[in-house]
């Protein structure tokens, strides 16, 4: 990941653009920068997106969209995978199950073991004790038990799923990224008309190491507005939010988490593979 000049002419084009060895000249500022694009990879697409800012810009800043920052192309350019979003999902929400229900068994039921009536000679049907299923306060007949409704899912397919999740958020154009998530006031009116002002509701931001502390004060009264450091974001929260925006730390630490090498970037999760996570998950529901 590195922040390059390039000119307005560049932004009009789309984000996945340069699948040749040789950069258009609009993108081109200087000899070194212009030497290191030219070295692309055929194979290799790469990806570019505009710098955004949080904060409003003053008369004597340059604008935040003067530079652009250069994607991973192995995580934000991969297929899109609908089966393993939809098992990260799952996943997920498995975890998320309380699995406290609890009912009584005839056992747990306090009251006397005594027969309630002959078993014959009233004309009536069989009755044993007080803690029978069909009485009113008795037991409660394959009743739900507390238990673990967490599952299992391979690592590999959950990196795949983040992958896929940041992928297609790029492709929508919902995936945005900021130099700094710092926020300098206190007023929350002002963080709402700044959002507002770029369009960016609702929207999570991801954070490097932590979130910063202003912009949690100012953001907790804003609603669609959620906040959550890099190393706590899970497919799920990118999967349901409507726009990502994230420092460059924090893309710095998922391009290191998720990047994959020259020699993987096929995908690397088969068919038996799917196929035996969705009978896990089936199962352990």
């Amino acid at each position: 990941m590195a922040l390059r000049c390039l000119s307005k002419k560049a932004f009009a084009l789309p984000y996945r653009q340069f699948s040749s060895s040789v950069v258009p000249a609009a993108t081109a500022v200087s000899s070194s920068s212009a030497s290191s694009l030219t070295t692309t990879s055929v194979t290799e697409e790469r990806l570019y997106l505009p710098l955004s800012s949080l904060l409003p810009r003053n008369s004597d800043q340059s604008k935040a969209s003067s530079q652009v920052v250069s994607l991973d192309p192995s995580v934000f350019s991969h297929p899109i995978r609908r089966d393993i979003l939809h098992l990260c999902v799952v996943h997920h929400r498995d975890g998320l199950r309380q699995g406290s229900a609890n009912t009584k068994t005839r056992s747990e039921i306090k009251c006397s073991g005594r027969k309630l009536r002959p078993q014959k000679g009233t004309g009536r049907a069989r009755l044993g004790d007080a803690s029978s299923p069909m009485l009113r306060g008795g037991a409660v007949a394959f009743g739900p038990k507390p238990r673990d409704f967490s599952t299992k899912l391979p690592r590999k397919v959950r990196e795949m799923g983040m992958r896929v999740a940041l992928s297609a958020k790029l492709d929508e154009r919902k995936l945005g990224v900021v130099e700094s998530l710092a926020w300098e006031g206190i007023k929350t009116k002002e963080f709402a008309e700044r959002l507002a002002g770029l369009a960016w509701k609702p929207v999570l931001f991801v954070a490097g190491k932590s979130v910063p502390e202003g912009l949690q004060r100012v953001s907790n009264n804003v609603p669609d507005v959620e906040y959550t450091p890099v190393d706590q974001l899970t497919v799920y929260d990118v999967v349901r939010a409507k726009r990502v925006v994230m420092d460059v730390e924090a893309l710095e630490w998922i391009e290191a988490k998720f990047k994959r090498s020259a020699g993987r970037m096929e995908d690397d999760v088969s068919i038996e593979e799917v196929e035996a996570a969705m009978e896990t998950l089936s199962v352990g529901a």
